[in-house]
């Protein structure tokens, strides 16, 4: 992987990537090469990563080049002035066109998210809200803005009202794809600059691929 074909966006203080899937963001017991060590190495800095996505999915992952970036960034999170929006390839259409998802998660030790509609002990709110812009005779798109940054949140959400992510076995879908992908896509994002406070827009292309190829024909 040519980590340099992979940059969205970088200046002084922060730089972008459109990750692969099945690369992980962050070290983890696999011992995988991951993309905070690529950054690293290209940026000639250590580099911090803002926020995740995870290891089967694709799109943007922002990370900052020195501390006072990432505590920005971590509270633009927190106040969840960032805006996210993914795209994700489900199985089964959703019961209406656009709504909203709001539900109680709680994570396992199996690295898996339980869903409630209601609170429970440990759980935290997870919202989102999703918009159907395309559909094939067997799969249906969903564009989808994160309002919360709950873990497996996308995934755990949909598949709570049946619309399994493609490939995400994790969560239902009823087989995997062949690389072990999903078809989650982190597509677009935006942000206040922590230095000049002007508001940044970064998108990605959609990803490769046969079915996303048919989604973007229609």
């Amino acid at each position: 992987m040519q980590i340099s074909d992979h940059i969205l966006y970088k200046n002084k203080q922060l730089i972008a990537f459109n990750k692969p899937a099945g690369i992980p963001v962050q070290p983890d017991l696999t011992k995988d090469i991951s993309l905070t060590d690529l950054a690293g190495f290209y940026a000639k800095v250590p580099v911090f990563a803002c926020h995740r996505i995870d290891r089967p999915a694709s799109g943007i992952v922002l990370f900052a080049k020195n501390k006072k970036a990432v505590a920005d960034l971590n509270e633009q999170f927190k106040n969840q002035s960032v805006s996210k929006t993914y795209l994700a390839v489900v199985q089964a259409a959703p019961p209406e066109k656009q709504g909203t998802l709001i539900h109680h998660l709680r994570t396992q030790r199996s690295n898996k998210s339980l869903v409630f509609t209601k609170p429970e002990k440990d759980t935290k709110e997870a919202r989102l809200t999703y918009r159907l812009i395309a559909a094939s005779d067997r799969y249906h798109l969903l564009e989808i803005e994160l309002l919360t940054g709950r873990q497996h949140q996308i995934r755990a959400q949909l598949a709570a009202i049946g619309c399994h992510i493609k490939g995400d076995v994790k969560y239902g879908a009823r087989r995997g794809n062949k690389d072990r992908s999903i078809h989650l896509h982190s597509w677009k994002m935006s942000f206040d600059h922590p230095i000049t406070k002007e508001r940044v827009h970064l998108e990605t292309p959609w990803p490769k691929g046969v079915i996303w190829n048919a989604m973007t024909n229609k």
